[in-house]
């Protein structure tokens, strides 16, 4: 069977999409003409997820794509200093091999009760070497859209296209309607208690939700990169001030 040329996958899209989220925006329809362009991923064989109005690439897109590339290779290890299979915590590196003289591309995934859909509980391990596939994939080949399974729960995108809009307007990881602390005061709340650099932290938060900046983030992987900064600065302090360091600019230094 021929593949389907750009033009008719951006009309199949376009045709599933008004079946799965009836009420997208006009604005949606255009990221996803985009992203259909640029990616040409399926939305029919779950390559591609809208949540919350905000598209987000699967593993199977990932996986597509990297197909499509010529992906050498991928490598998984388990970090067993950070897991804890007894609390179900499970930490995993990735490494992706575009060609033979690739150094690789790396990405890092968690998972534990605490940030899995409870469709999964018991298979955090699986979800822990996903997520780091995932970044290690998105890196390699340039992918803006973080992945549907980096999220800190599963999100059923047919509800997700119906959902009321925030009563206060703010941003999702400035209010709470549940009583719990805001996203941002419990991240400084950390910055604070472990005397961490809030440049860095900031940094690091962008790029673990594959976002510009904090503020294009959903609240899901906010949620998520705050679960692992906690566990991470109590866990393995030095490991996370090494993890910070990385993201310093370097300084120039003149004659």
């Amino acid at each position: 069977m021929p593949k389907p040329t750009k033009d008719n996958l951006l009309r199949q899209n376009l045709q599933r999409v008004k079946q799965l989220y009836p009420g997208l925006a006009q604005t949606d329809l255009r990221t996803l003409r985009d992203l259909t362009k640029s990616l040409h991923l399926s939305v029919s064989l779950g390559e591609m997820s809208c949540i919350d109005g905000r598209w987000y690439v699967t593993h199977a897109g990932l996986l597509r794509i990297a197909l499509r590339r010529r992906c050498l290779g991928i490598r998984t290890v388990l970090h067993e200093r950070q897991s804890d299979p007894q609390m179900g915590r499970w930490v995993f590196k990735a490494t992706v091999f575009k060609s033979p003289r690739s150094k690789g591309f790396v990405g890092y995934g968690d998972a534990d009760p605490s940030n899995v859909s409870p469709l999964v509980r018991g298979a955090e391990m699986r979800v822990a070497e996903t997520r780091a596939v995932n970044r290690a994939l998105r890196k390699a080949y340039g992918i803006g859209l973080c992945s549907v399974e980096e999220l800190g729960s599963f999100s059923s995108p047919a509800k997700s296209s119906t959902a009321a809009p925030q009563s206060n307007g703010s941003h999702p990881a400035n209010g709470s309607s549940n009583g719990q602390p805001r996203l941002r005061d419990q991240l400084c709340l950390l910055i604070r208690q472990h005397n961490l650099d809030p440049t860095l932290v900031k940094a690091y938060a962008a790029d673990f939700c594959g976002t510009q900046s904090l503020k294009d983030a959903s609240r899901e992987l906010i949620e998520s990169f705050v679960s692992q900064l906690a566990a991470a600065a109590k866990n393995d302090r030095a490991a996370l001030l090494c993890k910070l360091n990385s993201y310093a600019q370097p300084v120039e230094v003149k004659p």
